[in-house]
């Protein structure tokens, strides 16, 4: 076969989501320049020291000597079930009673989301998201061919009156309600806001006034070191409209890849027919087991420790060094935190400067939804409704000091691009 100057004889073959990337279009752009030396405040990536090494190396022995050849067979062992005992455990100290038949578990909150997008939307169907939100979770619903609505958000949260003007204009247009609303109600992804307890409320009575589901991923609801959490959305669903996704890649390790789905059992036999296969029941043993000893709780609070101290010295870097005009969120729980620069940055085209300088992050464009889909008609509140100058920063990976010499090399960043 001759050679082409791009490889693209199959081109003709991808599928039209893929076809439409192919020139840099579509979610799941979010590398930033390769900057060996520079500070990375771009990926939520746990900080090495957190991962509970030694307790999972004593619980992958203790499976395989217990459990032998059935931990490596289809389905796994006894610890397979133990595993959903602890997850169900966990979600009981949520305050969510679910059962054995309302718990699924995946691969990671991601392939969570792919199950569920793939249960219920056809091409074309409508999702509400937060604008902004997490880009690889408007990625995935964006490979479903779901039509993708921005939805603003403040520093309470998803706001339920946009939500709900949102609805009415689509009622009054003749159009079909929206199937699912996306939301992170914890330490948002990228912002670091959480929905108050008096919008959860609205939020929960919308979807039951206007038919439709709500997705709520916790990724990050039990990394909380400040304040009090309001009850998570599915533990004030009285009507199985809340569809919980949860994950242990920031409370174990992202490496074991394990997540799962807490919904009404009607809605997760469907679910779960669409997840079925392909789960790694020779992690979930061994999670089991780390779950069953008691490791858990006690790895939590160490890393609860180490991501405060990590907040703290980002937030005073962020004091010393940004210049006037610049304004940044203060979770009290979480990965991020959401930076607006000052008039005149744009942070995407600043990018390789900053990486110059020392430090990459995260654009804030790359966190709303794309050309072919609609934002939110509202004011822009910290330039949250379109990102221009604003940044996602990451303080979950890097030591305190490397953290104060990144938002140094941010500042500098700026200060140059803006003369």
């Amino acid at each position: 076969m001759a050679e082409q100057a791009r490889d693209d004889r199959f081109d003709h073959l991808f599928a039209s989501t893929v076809r439409e990337r192919l020139d840099g279009g579509g979610y799941g752009s979010s590398a930033s320049p390769a900057a060996e030396d520079a500070v990375p405040l771009t990926y939520g990536f746990p900080y090495p020291e957190s991962f509970p090494t030694a307790e999972l190396v004593a619980a992958t022995e203790t499976v395989l000597e217990e459990e032998g050849a059935d931990v490596l067979q289809y389905g796994g062992g006894e610890y397979v079930e133990r595993l959903h005992d602890g997850l169900l455990a966990r979600e009981h100290d949520r305050g969510i009673d679910a059962t054995r038949d309302e718990l699924i578990v995946t691969n990671g909150a991601t392939y969570a989301l792919d199950a569920i997008a793939s249960t219920f939307l056809d091409p074309g169907d409508e999702v509400l998201v937060e604008s902004p939100t997490f880009v690889w979770s408007l990625a995935v619903l964006d490979n479903r061919s779901a039509e993708l609505t921005g939805v603003t958000l403040d520093e309470d949260g998803l706001d339920p009156d946009a939500l709900e003007a949102t609805l009415d204009a689509r009622e009054a247009a003749g159009e079909a309600t929206p199937k699912l609303l996306y939301t992170i109600p914890e330490f948002q992804n990228p912002t670091g806001a959480t929905l108050t307890r008096e919008r959860r409320e609205r939020v929960l009575e919308l979807a039951a006034e206007y038919d439709f589901l709500i997705v709520a991923d916790d990724a990050y609801g039990e990394l909380r070191f400040g304040g009090e959490s309001p009850p998570p959305l599915a533990a004030m669903d009285d009507a199985g409209r809340v569809i919980r996704v949860g994950t242990v890649s920031k409370t174990i390790a992202p490496g074991v890849r394990t997540g799962w789905i807490v919904a009404d059992e009607a809605l997760a036999d469907q679910i779960g027919t669409m997840a079925a296969g392909g789960t790694n029941t020779f992690t979930q043993s061994v999670l089991g087991r780390y779950f069953d000893a008691g490791h858990y709780q006690p790895t939590l609070e160490r890393l609860l420790e180490g991501y405060e101290t990590r907040r703290d010295a980002m937030l005073d870097a962020l004091e010393r060094h940004l210049p006037p005009g610049s304004s940044w969120t203060e979770p009290e729980g979480g990965f991020f935190l959401w930076v607006t620069l000052p008039e005149g940055v744009d942070a995407e085209d600043m990018l390789p400067l900053a990486a110059e300088e020392g430090v990459t992050y995260l654009p804030g464009e790359r966190f709303f939804v794309g050309d072919g889909g609609r934002q939110p008609a509202a004011e822009p509140v910290d330039d949250r409704t379109g990102g221009k100058r604003s940044a996602r920063l990451s303080f979950s990976h890097c030591t305190p000091e490397e953290l104060d010499d990144g938002i140094a090399a941010l500042a500098r960043a700026t200060e140059a691009y803006l003369e």
